[in-house]
């Protein structure tokens, strides 16, 4: 199983959207300072994922999600009312 995962930085306004087929692992590292994309807002926490099947759809879904009209749907479909991210990308 595959996860696309959103992150929200827990002390500034940062959210990082991204793919692993070890979420908690995947974590670990970006609390931890290991990913060079994320570790100047670490740390964080997992504010949503989506399971699939394969790495391929993993990664279309993440690309897909890191273009405009993704993060809109994203946005207003997925977090639009979970309060960290409502912050975080207002």
């Amino acid at each position: 199983m595959w996860y696309v995962y959103i992150l929200k930085s827990i002390n500034k306004r940062f959210v990082y959207i991204g793919s692993t087929n070890n979420l908690e692992e995947r974590l670990r590292k970006h609390n931890a300072g290991l990913s060079q994309s994320t570790k100047a807002y670490a740390p964080y926490k997992i504010v949503a994922y989506m399971a699939v099947e394969t790495e391929k759809q993993a990664r279309a879904l993440e690309k897909y999600f890191k273009t405009g009209s993704g993060k809109a749907v994203l946005y207003k479909r997925i977090l639009g009312s979970h309060p960290l991210v409502d912050e975080a990308l207002a």
